[in-house]
């Protein structure tokens, strides 16, 4: 059922500020944590376990949360629950600021969590309602591009903070932040009128499916965030991950049978939907793993800073807005089969140049094959989520973003997890340690920084440069696996996906209109 038409408002563009805002938040708050954990350790203080659980906390409770929440918008109203999610972000980074433990700094970030679930899915539901057919493409360049922005920009504004104040800024820093998108995004918004009265909503609550899908996740990413300390033969491993695919696909035989499902997974029998997802979910795997190796290059051997390793991820950002500025009147010309398929050349091409990175290389080599990573990622990315969310009626907005988000969250944890244990081999197959003693040699096989430190505790020059040359073994073979998944996806895309449509027509009639003006 689509919503009534209505003439385009000028506060359009202000309203996608109020919902870019909201993202780029979470997107700071999911890396700004990764400086603050050695002052943490220090200050709490806090043990290896706990600093890993301030970031697993975290991220389970996104990626469990995510289903249930869209479920939930599409039921009671997305406006509402997104503002219930903002207003929930900004009590926990209170709440993370006052904490005077681990144990409390554990819980502020898993409530965190639970915002960020609420705020990512739902407010790329509201975009259809915002946005008609024409221009929807463009507000998810922008949308998108907020979400990448956070992500290098975290490490930046948390090694400034870091610098002049305490630990809890880092918490701090979100609520003024948060308070302004709420107050935006309470009046830019259209309202939630009319959700109780769309057919579908009603019906019971999937309970059981909400338990297996948190069940199975859990298990799943519980396993993956121990593969980087334990290996994938540590018992808890060999137990998580097994069980939970078994919960996982005991929740789909229950989806299927269920009359209000968690995830409809009918959603899954539309090209656009299905083909969009997947393409989507290809190029988040790649760009997790180029920025789960790069901020460790860029510190571990190029010696740069938290303040500097962000300033020089900009370029991967730089080339993800200029794609994002320049691809919509592209898939207008060439149609969203070339846009999506010439994207994820172009970001395979630039992480199969990063493979070449050789020990030697300066920063100036790292700032061109990230330009051309970023430009892939930008027109890859945007005509992919369009099609996706562009298909999805307006009863079901949110359970289809919050299962896009959910697919893209959790494979992009467990793919990190995959590429992780590469780098790691990678690493350590090129590593000199047999002059060391046994303490010294653990603390530099446990990563590269390790090595500088000892390396520079024994004035052993060899040992750096070994380790510099390890780790970039190590990173050529993440960057290869990566090139070569977005190559492979770039040629699915040319397979499946409809010769010379636009990403707008393929969606024309599908997109539901606005509902009201936002004005």
């Amino acid at each position: 059922m689509t919503a009534p038409a209505f003439p385009r408002s000028p506060r359009r563009w202000l309203a996608l500020a109020a919902l870019t805002l909201s993202v780029l938040i979470v997107g700071l708050d999911g890396t700004v944590i990764s400086v603050a954990l050695p002052t943490l350790a220090a200050r709490l203080p806090a043990d290896s376990a706990q600093l890993q659980w301030i970031g697993g906390g975290y991220l389970l409770a996104l990626s469990i949360a995510m289903l249930p929440f869209g479920l939930l918008g599409d039921r009671f109203g997305h406006k509402r629950l997104l503002l219930g999610g903002m207003a929930l972000f900004g009590l926990a980074s209170l709440g993370g600021a006052a904490a005077g433990s681990a144990a409390g700094v554990i819980a502020a970030r898993t409530v965190l969590g639970l915002g960020a679930a609420a705020i990512m899915p739902l407010s790329m539901a509201i975009l259809p309602r915002v946005f008609d057919k024409d221009e929807l493409p463009r507000a998810i360049g922008v949308w998108t591009a907020a979400t990448a922005l956070g992500l290098p920009v975290g490490p930046l504004v948390g090694g400034w903070l870091l610098q002049h104040f305490w630990w809890g800024s880092v918490f701090l820093f979100n609520v003024p932040v948060v308070a302004l998108a709420f107050a935006a995004a309470a009046w830019l918004l259209p309202s939630d009128a009319g959700h109780e009265r769309r057919p579908g909503v009603d019906g019971p609550f999937d309970a059981t499916g909400t338990v297996l899908s948190a069940l199975g996740i859990t298990a799943l990413v519980y396993g993956t965030i121990l593969i980087p300390e334990q290996g994938w033969s540590a018992p808890q491993v060999l137990v998580s991950l097994p069980l939970g695919l078994a919960l996982l696909a005991a929740f789909l035989w229950h989806e299927r049978r269920h009359p209000r499902p968690l995830v409809d997974l009918r959603l899954l029998a539309d090209p656009g939907f299905r083909w969009g997802a997947l393409l989507a979910v290809f190029v988040n795997f790649a760009v997790m793993g180029v920025l789960f190796v790069l901020p460790q290059y860029l510190s571990g051997v190029l010696g740069a800073d938290a303040l500097g390793t962000g300033l020089r991820m900009l370029p991967l950002i730089g080339g993800l807005m200029a794609a994002a500025a320049a691809g919509e009147p592209v898939v207008a010309r060439l149609g969203a089969r070339t846009v999506i398929a010439l994207g994820l050349t172009l970001l395979a091409g630039g992480a199969l140049l990063g493979a070449t990175t050789g020990p030697a290389d300066g920063y100036g080599f790292a700032a061109l094959w990230l330009v051309l990573t970023g430009l892939g990622f930008g027109l890859a990315v945007v005509p992919a989520t369009s099609l996706a969310i562009g298909t999805l009626p307006a009863d079901r907005a949110g359970a289809g973003t919050s299962l896009l988000e959910t697919v893209q969250q959790v494979g992009g944890v467990l793919g990190v997890a995959a590429l992780g244990s590469l780098l790691g081999f990678g690493y350590l197959r090129r590593l000199v340690t047999d002059r060391l003693p046994a303490d010294a040699a653990a603390a530099a096989r446990g990563s590269v920084s390790g090595a500088d430190a000892v390396a520079q505790q024994l004035h052993d020059a060899a040992l750096a440069a070994s380790a510099h040359a390890a780790f970039v073994h190590g990173m050529d073979l993440v960057l290869v696996v990566c090139g070569v998944l977005s190559l492979a996806a770039a040629v699915l895309a040319v397979v499946v996906l409809p010769a010379r449509t636009t990403a707008s027509r393929e969606v024309a009639g599908a997109v539901p209109e606005r509902a009201e003006s936002p004005a």
